[in-house]
């Protein structure tokens, strides 16, 4: 199979398994919102920060210990690839410990923390306590998937992840109002589908082309290396930005504004995940082409990424500018005016930002998978946390709620900018 066709078979699997992941977190809202009206919306634009930061370390680490392993077994290097697997699982079960702390002893000291009142923080309280519960399944899913699409089978990684997801939506509802468990239920079904997602790549494990092995050994954070930094700033970015952004929000228009980016935060996951599947999918690929010295490969699937990034970028506003209110309505179950004006406008002016950060995104996964850490680490954090807390702080101070809707494609055309700049220079020294 040419470099072209892997590319799209890679590419378009991995979409369609984080596109999955990101379709749950919209059925969660869309039953929560139906459930607890405008104040659940808010309760899970509030926890979707944490959320982001659970997914942003097993990214990290399953994506970082992922792409070594990759670049190993393409130099040859078997036995020192068979570390990273069991290192990764390891770390992750080790990370995942203070969020099950908070869990169990304090979760509504955390709510309170990401800004929610009292009345949202009791709301709240069942459902933040079972979801930090599972977070080692959260982390493990990230590098159970990884390393399955890294060992040749990014279709099995594709099903799991989208029979997790599956499970989810439907046990969302069953879980929710049938057996009437509310929003505990909500975090029951999401909590128990990465354990679905792990039990079906594991599969692979028993098959005989099957290379990942576990090894017994102690933790090492040297084995995690810096390859994941980009990956977790990239998933952490979401996180910074909806933290930053529900707190200016509050300060302009209260709760009915925090729900109204809960609309759009929760489309903006939906299109974060269509350009990451870009960049995952291609990981392996250029990891592979690295280690092979294949520049000119590599350099072929990084246009083919920026190009299939545009495409999508216009596909996605297209529908999102056609389909503004009818999207907004979904979740708009008291029929709110005010949250329906906030959303309108914040869905046509954030989703801009997406003909920037589809190319970042792969940008950033490709820096990572030819070994170029820092480069990769810069970008995203000036995409994840620097500009975008810049521009929201001095737009939201010169235009008000409409400033801190185009602070996001603001800070993306800047970091688009700053990454060409590293690409292009990088492409001058190895001439």
């Amino acid at each position: 199979m040419n470099l072209t066709k892997q590319f799209f078979k890679y590419v378009s699997q991995n979409i369609f398994g984080l596109l999955g992941t990101s379709c749950y977190i919209l059925a969660d809202t869309y039953f929560i919102s139906q459930a607890a009206g405008t104040d659940g919306v808010t309760l899970l634009n509030l926890c979707l920060p944490i959320y982001n930061f659970i997914f942003a370390i097993g990214s990290m680490i399953g994506l970082g210990a992922a792409t070594r392993y990759a670049i190993l077994r393409a130099q040859g290097e078997e036995r020192a690839a068979q570390r990273y697997f069991s290192n990764a699982v390891f770390c992750a079960c080790l990370l995942a410990v203070p969020f099950v702390l908070v869990g169990i002893f304090c979760p509504g000291t955390l709510l309170r923390l990401m800004g929610g009142d009292a009345g949202i923080v009791a709301l709240g309280i069942p459902y933040a306590r079972i979801f930090l519960l599972f977070t080692p399944f959260f982390m493990c899913n990230y590098i159970v998937s990884a390393f399955v699409r890294n060992d040749g089978a990014p279709s099995l990684a594709m099903v799991a992840t989208l029979s997790g997801s599956l499970f989810n939506v439907v046990f969302d509802y069953i879980f929710m109002f049938p057996m009437g468990l509310g929003l505990a239920g909500a975090a029951l079904a999401t909590a128990v589908s990465p354990i679905i997602s792990i039990s079906i790549c594991s599969r692979h494990f028993f098959k005989k082309e099957n290379s990942v092995q576990f090894v017994r050994q102690r933790p090492s954070v040297k084995l995690l290396g810096q390859l994941g930094i980009s990956g977790f700033v990239g998933e952490m970015s979401s996180g910074v930005t909806t933290t930053v952004f529900n707190f200016l929000l509050l300060g302009l228009a209260g709760n009915v504004a925090v729900a109204a980016y809960g609309v759009v935060a929760n489309f903006a996951l939906v299109a974060t995940a269509i350009f990451n599947g870009v960049a995952q999918g291609a990981q392996p690929l250029v990891s592979e082409c690295y280690g092979k010295s294949d520049k000119a490969g590599a350099r072929k699937l990084l246009i083919l990424g920026s190009c299939t990034a545009l495409v999508l970028a216009a596909v996605l506003y297209g529908i999102i500018f056609g389909a503004t209110d009818a999207l907004v309505g979904i979740f708009n179950s008291e029929s709110s005016a005010r949250m329906a004006q906030f959303a309108h406008m914040g869905m046509r002016l954030y989703f801009v930002g997406y003909f920037f950060a589809g190319f970042n995104i792969v940008a950033a996964g490709y820096l990572s998978a030819t070994n170029r850490p820092l480069e990769a680490s810069v970008t995203s954090i000036c995409r994840g946390v620097a500009a975008i807390v810049v521009c929201s702080l001095v737009m939201s101070a010169l235009f008000g709620m409409n400033g801190v809707w185009a602070a996001f494609p603001a800070s993306e055309l800047l970091t688009a900018l700053l990454t060409l700049f590293l690409l292009l220079r990088k492409k001058k020294q190895t001439v």
